[in-house]
């Protein structure tokens, strides 16, 4: 039986979680089991064109008015292919603190997703909003959370002692929330306590001036090697604003690293994973919990053990995953043959 080719279209190909799971989709032997998968930078001129061989067409694409009209020409040009879209962008809390004109830009998102035969929610949490907002049926929903290699993370020692050094990781973007952090860490008294900020972005120096005059707070740069990085902390701290799913978070529980969330959008599910959900976005409230965090007499080994073996499995769901929305949309068969009727359509 030929297996079926999955073309995979992003039009931001930018470092970053999304580039990282795709890399993974495409060279990982657990994907490459059930389909071949191809990954196509696009430019917005070309998202509508039609693709010649592909079984499926899966999109990683922006979801914007501009892209709008492109995204109906996909559509029009593939009338008997399956067309998949991944949301990896949007949530409630990204919508409560960025869209001024929600109504509008809800109707954006129902005109977008009803252009594709299924939608992926990268969370369960995103899935309840998308849900509870009626932005795609109950049937053209399913949620996949995303993965990439974990081998480097899980080789690490994980920490069962009480947490000195906390590392945030990630683009240094309002959304982020490390002004947060920064301010809360500074207001934990301390002096053996370490903060090492990892990454780079347009809230650099602005970061920076918050964190000046204490010696606790370090700035490490961009990290091109993220087990590096994270074996050189002993916990993470996650206070987004808005976060559709979090790869840093499941990487941090795959190494064993305490880990400390906001309570927002996709980070839910890493505190049921066995994250320390922190709750409110306030600085007091991250103070107090990393305070928790930090004393020599919490329960840290079995949160890290739990939050860990969840972890563990994360691959494995993430292909499984995938090999059944596959399944399901590209009927069974010789894919070659199917794919042929469709581009006949």
């Amino acid at each position: 039986m030929t297996l079926p080719t999955i073309l995979h279209l992003v039009d931001d190909a930018s470092a970053g979680g999304v580039m990282r799971m795709l890399s993974h989709i495409e060279t990982a032997p657990d994907f490459a089991r059930f389909a071949r998968h191809r990954v196509e930078v696009v430019s917005r001129s070309r998202i509508g064109a039609r693709r010649e061989g592909a079984d499926m067409i899966v999109s990683h694409l922006s979801v914007n008015w501009r892209n709008l009209p492109a995204l109906m020409t996909l559509r029009a040009r593939h009338p008997g292919l399956p067309l998949v879209h991944v949301e990896h962008s949007y949530t409630e809390g990204f919508t409560a603190l960025n869209v001024p004109r929600k109504g509008r830009f809800f109707t954006l998102l129902r005109t977008a997703y009803s252009l594709f035969d299924s939608v992926v929610a990268v969370s369960a949490g995103q899935a309840d909003w998308m849900t509870r907002r009626g932005l795609v049926s109950a049937d053209a929903l399913t949620v996949i959370s995303p993965a990439v290699g974990l081998g480097a993370f899980t080789a690490l020692r994980p920490v069962y002692h009480p947490p000195q050094v906390i590392g945030a990781i990630g683009r240094f973007d309002r959304q982020k929330g490390f002004d947060i952090l920064i301010a809360a860490f500074r207001k934990v008294e301390n002096p053996a306590l370490r903060l090492r900020l990892i990454g780079d972005g347009p809230e650099r120096a602005a970061l920076q001036d918050l964190a000046a005059g204490d010696p606790r707070i370090t700035f490490a740069g961009f990290a091109p090697d993220p087990a590096a990085a994270m074996a050189g902390v002993e916990a993470v701290a996650m206070p987004s604003r808005w976060e559709a799913y979090g790869l840093v978070s499941l990487e941090a529980r795959a190494a064993g690293r305490p880990l400390l969330t906001a309570r927002v959008d996709g980070l839910a599910d890493h505190a049921a994973a066995g994250a320390t959900a922190v709750s409110g976005q306030g600085v007091d409230a991250w103070a107090e919990a990393l305070r928790n965090l930090t004393d020599a007499d919490a329960p840290v080994r079995i949160a890290v053990a739990e939050a860990r073996a969840d972890a563990a499995r994360a691959e494995a769901r993430f292909a499984e995953s995938w090999s059944a929305l596959v399944t399901a949309l590209v009927s069974g068969g010789d894919a070659a043959q199917q794919r042929d009727l469709a581009q006949a359509a």
